[in-house]
């Protein structure tokens, strides 16, 4: 054999690659590199399925913050309506307490009543039910017991020891007259706290059946005019009137540095008692602008007492009455019967959406005017999913939204570009602010509503919402605004009614529509 075949035949048998394998298929990786690829295989291959049980994962946690974020708007939905079932069982218990009293006799039942005012009870059969083993049971024929309502030892246990609230009734106008001719109670029960029962398109007037006893005076800080109205009316509701007076801490400081006669003058120490304030004030007056009525509906979470605004501010949508005639208005109001208006209120919760140990449940924050959803400082564009009772309404893609009562839709909703609403109409505005839309137009949306303002995770940034302008909270993505009606309005005094008031209010406020008067001594058609 020739050497060349020789080597050739060699070279065939020690090459390095292969053209053909056993199984058939074809390999043109060299031999001496075969170790160097397995090692890169068995390196890739785990981390290819590290990857795809990543990406399973965070589908899993997506999915169960997706149902987390389920239950804690099921919390706050069940919070909301489990607050109107309590509403309508009090409404229930005082007209079954006076119906019961109307149908009493005088004497042989747990139901004490007297013949002067059978809507009191009787602090004396209290005592003796208290007393009495028995005292937890009712005769069951006349409705619910009087000690079953009210106990003269909760108030002894309170430390604010005030006299008895006065009882009132609201009460529809027919005709827009106060002739004690009425359709419909829409409220009456002793302890004073106005909860809607039903809504009309009547005037309604607050009717005093006993009278007013205390007032809660709040005012606008750093003005010297209002500090000296305000020690004026104290001064007049306590020598002439003989009413009890309640202002804040830092005025009765400024009216204590002034003269020591203010000594009668009550307050409060801390905030767990301004949570018991409504059981203890008939009325609340406000001197200042819209900003001290805000302040005035921001401190009762529950129940407000009547509030009567006086104007000392600079533009005064909510404040009709004039300071300079105070005597006037407080003793018509005083006297009654007076024309009130139900300024609704807006209840929110947030609800935050991460995967967290626990769900964390922000609110309820009540708000007069409007809640706002805002991008803040960020330069991207706000995404908000928007719900109605759980069916989606639109995706709203601009520099916010308003969510707002009919009472705020002359503030920031207006501005917006949203609707004048009269506040006696009970809705929800919904508003953008400045949507990259020109069809997107703002809707008023039925009261009785539950709306969720949701924040999508895939959001590209934050978003902020305020609630009548303060107490700003960050919403991430993932986390929702649960907005609905308070079942507590605001019932505001009116100079005259609630119409006049409003269309006094846009008229001098804003200049609603005014203009030049079009010239008469143009052409004319023959």
């Amino acid at each position: 054999m020739h050497p060349s075949e020789l080597t050739s035949n060699s070279n065939k048998n020690s090459s390095p690659t292969c053209s053909q394998t056993d199984n058939g298929y074809m390999d043109s990786v060299p031999l001496s590199d075969s170790e160097k690829v397995v090692k890169e295989f068995f390196q890739q291959q785990p981390v290819k399925g590290v990857d795809e049980h990543l990406i399973e994962f965070s589908e899993e946690l997506r999915t169960v913050a997706k149902a987390l974020r389920r239950v804690a708007e099921g919390k706050a939905s069940a919070q909301a309506e489990a607050a109107e079932w309590q509403r309508k069982y009090e409404l229930e218990r005082a007209r079954n307490l006076r119906k019961g009293h109307e149908e009493l006799s005088s004497g042989g039942s747990h139901c004490d009543t007297t013949s002067e005012n059978p809507g009191r009870i009787s602090n004396q059969n209290v005592k003796t039910n208290m007393a009495n083993d028995q005292s937890e049971r009712c005769c069951g024929k006349h409705g619910i017991c009087s000690h079953e309502v009210l106990k003269d030892g909760e108030a002894e246990s309170n430390p604010m020891v005030v006299p008895k609230k006065a009882s009132f009734k609201l009460q529809w106008g027919c005709n827009g007259e106060k002739n004690g001719q009425h359709k419909h109670d829409v409220v009456s029960f002793e302890s004073g706290n106005i909860t809607t029962a039903a809504r009309s398109s009547k005037q309604i007037f607050l009717k005093w059946e006993t009278h007013p006893q205390t007032v809660l005076i709040l005012t606008k800080p750093n003005s010297t005019s209002v500090r000296a109205i305000c020690a004026e009316m104290v001064r007049w509701l306590k020598d002439q009137k003989k009413i009890n007076v309640y202002v804040e801490p830092r005025v009765r400081t400024e009216l204590l540095s002034e003269s020591s006669y203010f000594n009668f003058v009550q307050t409060w120490k801390d905030d767990e008692e301004v949570m018991f304030l409504h059981t203890k004030v008939d009325l609340v007056v406000t001197l200042g602008g819209d900003g001290t009525v805000l302040w005035a509906a921001s401190m009762f979470k529950g129940p407000v007492p009547p509030l009567v605004p006086f104007s000392l501010g600079s533009l005064g949508f909510m404040t009709p009455f004039q300071s300079e005639h105070y005597r006037e208005c407080l003793d018509a109001v005083l006297k009654g019967p007076i024309s009130i208006t139900l300024c609704h209120r807006l209840q929110c919760h947030v609800v935050r959406g991460a995967a967290k140990d626990e769900l964390e449940t922000e609110g309820p924050f009540l708000v007069l005017n409007d809640v706002t959803i805002d991008r803040g400082i960020s330069s991207f564009l706000t995404n908000l999913e928007c719900y109605c009772d759980n069916s989606f309404v639109t995706l709203v893609q601009g520099d916010g939204l308003i969510l707002s009562t009919t009472s705020g839709s002359t503030a920031y909703s207006l501005a917006a570009g949203g609707s004048m609403v009269h506040p006696q109409v009970p809705g929800i505005l919904f508003t953008p602010i400045c949507p990259h839309s020109l069809s997107f137009r703002p809707l008023i949306l039925p009261e009785y509503v539950t709306l969720k303002v949701l924040v999508p995770s895939n959001s590209r940034g934050h978003t902020w919402a305020s609630f009548d302008g303060k107490g700003r909270k960050q919403l991430a993505p993932g986390d929702a605004l649960v907005c609905s009606m308070a079942p507590w309005p605001v019932p505001t005094a009116c100079q005259e009614d609630s119409t006049i008031d409003f269309l006094h209010s846009i008229h001098d406020g804003l200049h609603w529509n005014l203009r030049k008067k079009q010239s008469s001594d143009g052409p004319r058609d023959l």
